[in-house]
């Protein structure tokens, strides 16, 4: 199959290196100019583990390749997914879908032959209907079926969950656009992937279904941390206890500072306005929302009062900066507000993280960064686990305390065992633990 990805950001460069590497032509393509020279010179712009070597073998192959001009890769391709940004639209909350319609029209002008065009793009309901306009308003004799596939993609683990996918959900009621998409998508029927086909409006909502609901169980987990805390309970043995539940599951019941990244936070946002659009109102959804930027905020409270109440003049070390590990994404991480909030409390902030600093340095450049975590403990009046990486999984406790002006410790994350911080004379505070 002859495929076009149309933007080579995370979901569209992960994607179009995958589809590559089960064996069609692929075709990314970004107005970017430098990006798609560094991508030809292996340069990959984000980081997701595999994702470098995976694009190198695919180029090598001749499978895969990068171009500015769409004209020519969406007049060969069978299928052509849109994979553009859709941040949120600023004041409202709306999916800003600039792009998705300038690549729809733009996609239009080069249409040849029957082709399939696939928003991968997370987008409200009743997009592709829109992008199916646009498209026969700009081509009205364009042979085009426009069809829904979201992706499930978690970042740090996007290449192994394209390939191995809990499913494949492909919104279209068209059997030509069913078989372009069955054909594409045919080399995971030997893993057993589900491909489970649906009406196109219905594929647009499980993909904002999917990523409230996730954000809700972690919401959930998080406020039962806090009456964990007040009532002297392990939150952790609760997550274990009603996770071994399988009607609810031990996934995304961990608690800690809060959910960021590039989805769940715009995800949740962009369906209650869809809701609200719709004379529908989403009350869990928008409790999750509140709940979850307040808590946010709440983490700088957390660390003042671990010391005493009082942050100002006091250094704290901040271990990890990025919204979850393996990513150097620092779309509305957790670390923002925190960092914000001990700032205004008067704490001077050192800060390290193994991949995410120079992406940090633009949300926080007010900071000292650190190459390492013992030098981002030393004189620290507290450290501050912020993002569970493995390198901080087994820290030299005694070396920490060694470098730390005062032995106060932070685990956002819930990494160490309140006993061995005890043992090696931590005042440590975790969440929803009862620690000393």
């Amino acid at each position: 199959m002859r495929i076009a990805m149309i933007g080579t950001g995370y979901v569209g460069l992960v994607s179009g290196a995958c589809f590559a590497d089960f064996g069609h032509q692929v075709t990314c393509v970004d107005k970017d100019a430098g990006k798609i020279e560094a991508l030809r010179r292996g340069e990959i712009p984000i980081f997701e583990p595999g994702l470098d070597a995976l694009v190198a073998s695919n180029v090598k192959a001749k499978r895969l390749d990068f171009t500015t001009d769409l004209t020519a890769p969406v007049a060969e391709a069978d299928a052509v997914f849109i994979a553009v940004g859709t941040p949120s639209r600023r004041g409202d909350g709306h999916a800003d879908l600039t792009y998705v319609y300038s690549a729809a029209r733009e996609i239009a002008a080069a249409l040849s032959g029957f082709t399939v065009v696939v928003t991968k793009s997370t987008v409200p309901v009743g997009t592709g209907d829109e992008v199916e306009r646009l498209i026969l308003e700009a081509n009205p004799s364009a042979d085009v079926v426009v069809a829904s596939n979201p992706e499930f993609l978690r970042e740090g683990a996007a290449i192994r969950d394209f390939k191995f996918p809990d499913r494949i959900v492909v919104g279209t009621d068209d059997e030509r656009g069913r078989k372009v998409l069955g054909d594409v998508y045919r080399p995971l029927s030997l893993n057993q992937a589900p491909l489970m086909f649906t009406a196109r409006r219905t594929a647009e909502l499980i993909k904002y279904a999917a990523n409230a609901f996730l954000a809700t169980k972690i919401t959930f987990i998080n406020e039962i941390a806090d009456l964990s805390e007040k009532v002297g309970a392990d939150v952790q043995q609760v997550a274990r206890g009603i996770g071994l539940d399988n009607r609810i599951g031990s996934k995304f019941l961990h608690a800690g500072p809060g959910f960021g990244g590039s989805c769940f936070p715009k995800d949740t946002r962009a369906l209650v306005k869809i809701a609200q659009d719709h004379d529908v109102q989403l009350r869990i959804v928008e409790a999750v929302l509140g709940v979850n930027d307040i808590r946010k905020r709440a983490m700088a409270r957390k660390v003042s009062n671990a010391v005493g109440g009082n942050l100002r003049g006091k250094t704290v070390a901040v271990l990890g900066l990025t919204f979850k590990p393996d990513t150097d994404d620092m779309r509305e991480a957790p670390s923002i507000p925190l960092v914000t909030g001990l700032l205004d409390m008067g704490a001077k902030v050192r800060a390290h993280d193994p991949v995410g600093m120079e992406q940090a340095k633009k949300e926080l450049p007010e900071i000292e960064y650190c190459a390492d975590p013992y030098e981002c403990a030393r004189g620290a009046d507290a450290l501050v686990i912020v993002t569970e990486w493995v390198q901080f999984r087994a820290l030299d406790l005694a070396r920490l305390r060694a470098e730390m002006a005062q032995p106060v410790v932070v685990d956002l994350r819930n990494i160490y065992r309140p006993e061995d911080m005890a043992a090696h004379g931590f005042t440590y505070e975790s969440v929803g633990r009862v620690t000393t």
